[in-house]
């Protein structure tokens, strides 16, 4: 028995822009999926009821890291159970984070000696394969951790952050949304260029500001961001209530943080104002949730 964890993330600038291949800057947050394989007599998963065979309708992204290692090894039996943390359809990259644990855990039971890249790389053309279309971040920065400056993947170093998490309760499409957007951008091919572009000036801007601790200017930067992402509608009701009260409650900055259209919103914080704004995000409708980012990336937790 392997299990392997892997981090959620969030999008401090950048989302949609990245599909573009702008810039944008992610990092892990200390919420994390876990995944635990062992021997079986057939391929499965655990349920609530007891094990089930892998759908790949119900259960895409694990049937898809299955047939993904079928090209690698022998894969006859084994069970797969999924623990996790990270809210589902909520930009914070559970997919993501369950696809980069069990490629992980399927490494280390079968011994295929994948590296950090090859675990990365598999986990971007699984999610690229579900979703129609997939930035490697999530991928990514569940794979390695800490703060990463995408398309580069290059890493920026670990640079602790307060953050308080709000969750509309939403379930939103990933691929819908980007498909919407993509929609947008060829019905509207220079004005919708133009918000990307300004977009990822926004995040190089923006990695300055996070490394010299000015996080008071990264705070409005992130707002100037969310202005943009309501301009290319992936906002919604909800979201902009949360981004409201979590800023009239002293955050820092706060926007959606991933796809949008539902999910999740981040407000970056000082340690003083964290209950306020939390209690604030609960207030307006959300569940909220503190967290902070984190320098780990996938990892085993224990093998018996």
């Amino acid at each position: 028995m392997i299990t392997c964890s892997a981090p959620g993330k969030i999008f401090l600038f950048g989302e949609h822009a990245v599909v573009y291949g702008k810039t944008a800057i992610a990092c892990a947050i200390d919420l994390r999926a876990h995944v635990t394989v062992e021997e079986a007599g057939s391929i499965q998963m655990k349920g609530p009821g007891g094990n089930i065979d892998i759908n790949p309708r119900k259960h895409p992204y694990i049937y898809t890291v299955v047939e993904k290692f079928k090209n690698l090894t022998d894969v006859s039996g084994v069970c797969i159970d999924i623990r996790s943390d990270i809210p589902v359809g909520s930009g914070l990259g559970s997919s993501a984070a369950v696809t980069i644990a069990t490629i992980k855990a399927l490494d280390i039971f079968y011994g295929t000696n994948l590296s950090l890249d090859d675990i990365a790389q598999m986990g971007h053309q699984v999610e690229s394969e579900v979703q129609g279309r997939a930035s490697p971040t999530d991928t990514f920065v569940s794979t390695f951790g800490g703060m990463v400056q995408i398309p580069d993947r290059k890493k920026l170093g670990y640079y602790d952050m307060l953050i308080v998490i709000g969750n509309t309760g939403k379930f939103s499409s990933t691929r819908k949304i980007v498909s919407n957007v993509a929609a947008l951008k060829e019905r509207h091919p220079s004005v919708i260029g133009q918000i990307m572009d300004t977009i990822s000036a926004i995040s190089e801007t923006g990695i300055e500001y996070i490394q010299t601790g000015d996080f008071h200017t990264v705070g409005e930067l992130m707002n100037i961001n969310q202005g943009l992402l309501d301009s290319i509608g992936v906002g919604s009701k909800e979201l902009s209530e949360l981004v409201y009260a979590s800023r009239k409650a002293g955050a820092l900055g706060s926007k959606i943080t991933g796809a949008g259209g539902g999910g999740c919103m981040i407000a970056l914080c000082e340690h003083k104002n964290l209950s306020r704004v939390a209690h604030s995000i609960k207030r307006a409708g959300g569940d909220s949730f503190i967290c902070r980012t984190s320098n780990s990336g996938v990892r085993a937790e224990g093998k018996s």
